[in-house]
C-alpha cells in the first residue's frame, strides 16, 4: 500500500523578519522531510513575497506601500528593530554564524517545491497586485487555503 506524503499549510500573517525566518525554516524542514507544504500569505506577511517595489494605484494604497514598503530585504524584526539598526544587526550575526540569510532561506522553499499563495483579500485592500510579487506565486481565496488546511496533518499560523 503506497503512503500519501505528508502535508503541511503555513498561514504567513505576520510581515516581520523573525516570524518570516521561523515561517520558511518549517516550510523548508517540511519540504525536505518530504511533505507536500503550502504557504498562504495574507497582510502584512505579503510583504515576505513581494518583489520591493512601491504598491498601490490610489491615494491610501500608494500611502500603504509608502509607509510598509515590502521586500524580503526591507524586513525588520518585532523586536529592537530601531529604524532598520535591527534588520541590520540580525543579518550581520546570522552571516557571522553561518546562518543562512532570509532570501537564502525563501529561494530553498521555492527549489523545494513549496507552493506560494497569496491572498486575494490582502492583495485587494493592500492594493498589491500579482505582478508586485516574486515569480510562481498564486493569488487564492480562504476558501483554496480552507480546503488544503483539512487535508494536511499540520497547520501553522505565523
Amino acid at each position: 500500500m503506497s503512503e500519501e506524503p505528508q502535508k503541511s499549510v503555513f498561514l504567513v500573517m505576520s510581515g516581520d523578519f523573525d516570524h518570516a525566518f521561523a515561517a520558511f525554516t518549517m516550510a523548508s524542514t517540511a519540504a525536505a522531510m518530504g511533505a507536500e507544504v503550502t504557504m498562504f500569505f495574507t497582510f502584512w506577511g505579503l510583504k515576505a513575497i513581494q518583489k520591493g517595489n512601491l504598491t498601490g494605484k490610489r491615494f491610501f494604497g500608494r500611502m500603504v506601500g509608502v509607509m510598509n514598503r515590502g521586500g524580503i530585504d526591507r524586513i525588520g524584526p518585532s523586536h529592537f528593530n530601531f529604524g532598520g539598526i535591527g534588520r541590520w544587526l540580525f543579518k550581520k550575526m546570522m552571516k557571522d554564524e553561518n546562518v543562512v540569510s532570509l532570501p537564502e532561506l525563501r529561494q530553498q522553499c521555492i527549489d523545494l517545491g513549496v507552493k506560494f499563495l497569496a491572498c486575494n483579500t490582502s492583495m485587494d485592500v493592500l492594493q498589491i497586485t500579482l505582478d508586485d510579487l516574486i515569480p510562481g506565486v498564486e493569488a487564492a481565496g480562504a476558501a483554496t487555503v480552507m480546503a488544503e488546511a483539512q487535508q494536511a496533518q499540520s497547520q501553522w499560523f505565523i
